[in-house]
């Protein structure tokens, strides 16, 4: 990267005073180097689960407000300087979060329940893992690849002091 400074000029041509200007040329990669761009979209939402066969408090139903930071990466940017644009993220994974799991019961398969969520017409999800912090991370991982995102990472908040990451494989 080279920085080259521009002298300020002392005034406008109106006669006020001008402010200093700095531009900055970005120079070549460094060759052989392993530059990598990451970026990272949060996302807020909310959700129910419980673990089956586990001898915690949470095999009781309960809620999360839930938070989840989908990191993106790449070696090239896009024609804007991009590696993605923040709202196509919000747009492909934000609404695939909004639509399956905010405000849903987060369950394993087997779980008793379901019947009476059925019969009542409660949103609910059905996971062939107990749906832990982890599971969830996994499960939105595996949405972000399927809308052909550059995911590496999903980080999954259940608590502000407990969360879980699920890499790629």
């Amino acid at each position: 990267m080279t920085i080259q400074l521009q002298p300020a000029p002392t005034e406008h041509r109106n006669g006020s005073p001008a402010m200093g200007s700095l531009a900055f040329s970005l120079g070549p990669s460094i060759p052989g180097g392993t530059a990598v761009y990451r970026v990272a979209k949060e996302i807020h939402f909310c959700y129910g689960h419980r673990l089956l066969n586990y001898d915690g408090k949470c095999r009781h139903l309960h809620g999360h407000n839930g938070k989840v930071l989908i990191t993106l990466e790449s070696q090239d940017l896009d024609d804007l300087g991009m590696v993605v644009d923040f709202s196509e993220v919000k747009r492909q994974i934000g609404v695939w979060i909004d639509e399956n799991l905010d405000h849903r019961m987060l369950l394993h398969r087997d779980d008793p329940l379901i019947p009476e969520l059925k019969r009542q017409g409660e949103p609910f999800v059905t996971l062939d893992v107990n749906p832990t912090a982890e599971n969830i991370a996994r499960l939105i991982f595996h949405a972000a690849t399927r809308k052909h995102l550059p995911v590496v990472e999903v980080t999954l908040w259940e608590t502000e002091n407990s969360f879980a990451t699920y890499r790629g494989e």
